[in-house]
């Protein structure tokens, strides 16, 4: 773990600058849009936007690297990212602030598809599974670390959007004065939607819904505090205790996945990702039980995304898994699309316990759909699936293939050992 930072700490860091804005823009645009008197509806397609930008940039960002370089395309993306968060309180309109959630979304994107492909390539192949396992705990304190901030300012100033724009210009220096040299760039072009539904009904069908239940966390939680009355403080311990624990609970659920159906096990925590979203909606009203119904949403919620791709990986040949990892994750940005709005719309009708009913309904559903899929044919035997690779739902397909190529390499070297 050491010589991974140290080989790579300038990386880390740049990324979680840029993660530090990220979750920051996030949560205030949630705050300070209920503060103009944006109606909830109005908040939702802001948020979406973000989701359009970023599956949009998806698809986009590989062929702007290939045409004009890594470097160039993040200093320009990354530029951009900065401008516009600066631009959100001089102009404080619902359809400006939502092209604005789109261009940003679109810029991360290929951010995140250009330092995950640097931090690759950095990563040797006895420490890239260290590397991979460092790059999401980075995220995740990063967004952590965001919510700290919201709390230095009035949210209804200029200050909490200066300070993620000044970041992401900060993030900029260690990620381009540390790279060399530039790694060569190659996708491999994703398994069409038809192909990957045929492999794996309860993969396509999983990510779906988690796209809708990880968008509302990402682009509603801040919502439903300020439509709930929290303090500013309280939103910020609201939206921390979502990624507080996706970290904690990440490696638990990963090391059960090893060891037994991972239908059960994804069956199992979608179900109590729905109670856990029920107790919110039911027990809202008291802070510190809320707190915990934050923790286990989000704690069961986002290690579904690394167990739904490693269940469908079983199902794969080693060779078919890169291209299937990329169509995963634009079926689960597809659902995320729509997340932010279908719950801004219920809590228009029934209030603020809107944003936990439809997260339960998700949740429900999922597990209801594992749990059926358990009917129709059988798993392979624990010793004959792959490694579970922790990823987060926030990352690019090249984070995600990244982290199939190691469980593809953990997978072969045990054979390996097995067959010597």
């Amino acid at each position: 773990m050491i010589k991974v930072l140290s080989s790579a700490w300038a990386l880390l860091l740049g990324m979680m600058l840029l993660q530090v804005g990220n979750g920051m823009q996030g949560t205030l645009l949630g705050i300070r849009g209920q503060i103009e008197g944006f109606t909830t509806l109005e908040i939702s397609l802001v948020m979406s936007g973000y989701f359009v930008g970023f599956l949009f940039g998806s698809r986009m960002a590989p062929e702007m690297i290939r045409r004009v370089g890594h470097v160039r395309v993040f200093a320009a993306l990354a530029s951009l990212i900065s401008a516009v968060m600066i631009l959100y309180p001089t102009w404080t309109d619902p359809w400006v602030w939502g092209v604005g959630r789109i261009l940003i979304g679109f810029c991360f994107s290929g951010v995140y598809v250009t330092a995950e492909s640097w931090l690759n390539n950095a990563a040797s192949n006895d420490n890239r599974g260290k590397a991979l396992s460092l790059y999401m705990i980075v995220q995740m304190i990063g967004i952590i670390s965001a919510q700290g901030l919201i709390v230095v300012a009035d949210p209804g100033g200029f200050i909490l959007f200066i300070i993620p724009s000044v970041l992401i210009s900060l993030s900029f220096a260690p990620i381009l004065l540390s790279i060399s040299p530039v790694p060569a760039f190659d996708t491999t072009k994703p398994m069409t939607l038809r192909q990957i539904m045929k492999v794996s009904p309860l993969g396509c069908v999983g990510m779906f819904l988690l796209g809708g239940i990880f968008s509302a966390q990402f682009g509603m939680a801040a919502v439903y505090g300020a439509e709930a009355g929290l303090r500013i403080g309280q939103i910020s311990m609201f939206v921390s205790a979502f990624y507080i624990g996706a970290l904690i609970i990440q490696y638990p659920l990963g090391w059960l996945s090893d060891r037994m159906d991972r239908r059960v096990l994804i069956s199992v925590a979608a179900a109590l990702m729905g109670v856990g979203a029920i107790c919110g909606m039911l027990f809202g009203a008291f802070f510190p039980l809320l707190l915990v119904s934050a923790f286990f949403v989000g704690g069961l919620s986002n290690p579904l995304y690394s167990l739904l791709i490693a269940y469908t990986n079983d199902f794969l040949a080693h060779e078919d898994m890169a291209a299937a990892s990329g169509g995963m994750v634009f079926i689960n940005g597809l659902g995320a699309v729509a997340g932010p709005v279908i719950t801004g719309w219920m809590m228009g009708i029934i209030g603020p316990k809107g944003f936990f009913v439809y997260i339960a309904f998700l949740g429900f559903a999922m597990a209801i759909y594992a749990a059926y899929r358990m009917t129709q044919r059988a798993s392979p035997s624990v010793e004959d699936t792959d490694r579970y690779a922790p990823v987060t739902a926030s990352s690019s397909p090249v984070a995600v293939t990244w982290a199939q190529e190691y469980a593809i390499d953990i997978a072969q070297e045990e054979e390996d050992e097995q067959n010597s």
